[in-house]
């Protein structure tokens, strides 16, 4: 028999972990000003392994048009910075020799709506992930009615299940306004 508490429990999981999703995404969406997080997908070349910056960096941002990176080694200078126009960070980095400082340029308005454009894609793709959710556990709904749950009990926990999801739509639709505003504030 199907446990309907654990059916409305894992659909809410699934539809927080796409909302996360939506924000760990929306977070590399560099909105004009200077943010450590852009540097995330960046992989360097480490004694034959391919590691994260930040595992042989420190990265931090002195100021809001400015990020800068130190490496711990300094043959690693090369490394890094050669790691980071080979990304699709798509700022060009500068080396004095012991520090990589990253210039935020400021946003055109029309790479401001694109990147409000792509964030409205990340978004709606978020809320696809929540939908199917809450389609999976209505589906499990049902075939709990048909090996014997009541009818009811059916109903309500399905009256549940689109609570949550209009819940966790909401929260990616206020995810998604708060990177707008971010994104198109100058």
């Amino acid at each position: 028999m199907i446990d309907i508490k654990k059916v409305e429990k894992d659909g809410e999981e699934k539809m927080q972990h796409a909302v996360t999703f939506l924000e760990e995404t929306l977070s590399h969406i560099r909105a004009g000003k200077a943010n450590v997080r852009i540097l995330d997908g960046v992989k360097v070349e480490y004694y034959g392994s391919h590691v994260p910056l930040s595992n042989v960096a420190s990265i931090s941002t002195p100021d809001a048009k400015t990020i800068t990176v130190l490496p711990w080694e300094k043959p690693m200078l090369k490394v890094v910075e050669k790691a980071i126009m080979d990304s699709d960070v798509g700022i060009t980095p500068e080396n004095n020799g012991e520090i990589i400082r990253l210039g935020i340029p400021p946003l055109t308005e029309e790479r401001r709506k694109q990147l409000v454009k792509q964030s409205k894609q990340e978004s709606e793709n978020a809320k696809v992930s929540i939908r199917n959710a809450r389609r999976d556990a209505v589906e499990l709904m049902k075939k709990a009615v048909k090996e014997g749950v009541s009818e009811d009990i059916g109903k309500d926990s399905e009256a549940n299940i689109q609570k949550i999801h209009d819940k966790y739509i909401k929260k990616a639709d206020e995810v998604l306004a708060a990177k707008e505003k971010e994104i198109m504030t100058v």
